[in-house]
C-alpha cells in the first residue's frame, strides 16, 4: 500500500470523514510504502487545515521513527521521470507529488493507495479512501 498525504491527514486527524478507516487501513498495512514529497506536502496541508504546528511536528516524527513504512527519498532519476509523467498528461491537474507517487507506485507494482485523492483513480490505482 501507498501512503499519500491525504491518507496520512486522515490518519493524523480525527475529524477528517475517513479517520477511523485510515487508521485502521494505516495499523494493518503490511509494508506501506510513501515518499519525502508526501511527507512534505502533508506538513503543508495540515498547517491550511488548521492542525498545530506542534502535533503535525511530532506525527512527522513517528512517521521517520516508523520501521514498518517505507520512504523513499525522491532522487533526480525519480523526479525527472515524474515530470516526464506531467508532460504526458497535460489534461490533468496532478501535481508533482502525484507524478512521483503514480511512477513509484508503478516501479514497485503496488495498486493500492491510503488516499482520498481522485488523480490516484484517474492513473488507475485503488484509491482506498472514498
Amino acid at each position: 500500500m501507498f501512503i499519500d498525504t491525504s491518507g496520512f491527514l486522515c490518519r493524523n486527524s480525527d475529524s477528517e470523514p475517513y479517520h477511523e478507516q485510515a487508521a485502521e487501513y494505516f495499523n494493518s498495512a503490511k509494508n506501506p510504502v510513501t515518499t519525502n514529497y508526501v511527507l512534505a506536502e502533508y506538513v503543508a496541508l495540515a498547517l491550511v487545515r488548521g492542525l498545530r504546528r506542534e502535533g503535525i511536528a511530532a506525527f512527522s516524527q513517528e512517521i521517520l521513527r516508523d520501521e514498518n513504512v517505507k520512504i523513499i527519498w525522491v532522487d533526480e532519476e525519480l523526479h525527472t521521470k515524474s515530470v516526464e509523467l506531467l508532460k504526458e498528461r497535460p489534461d490533468k491537474k496532478y501535481s508533482l507529488c502525484d507524478a512521483v507517487s503514480f511512477v513509484l507506485m508503478r516501479e514497485r507494482k503496488i495498486s493500492e493507495a491510503l488516499t482520498t485523492d481522485k488523480h490516484f483513480k484517474q492513473e488507475g490505482f485503488i484509491r482506498l479512501l472514498e
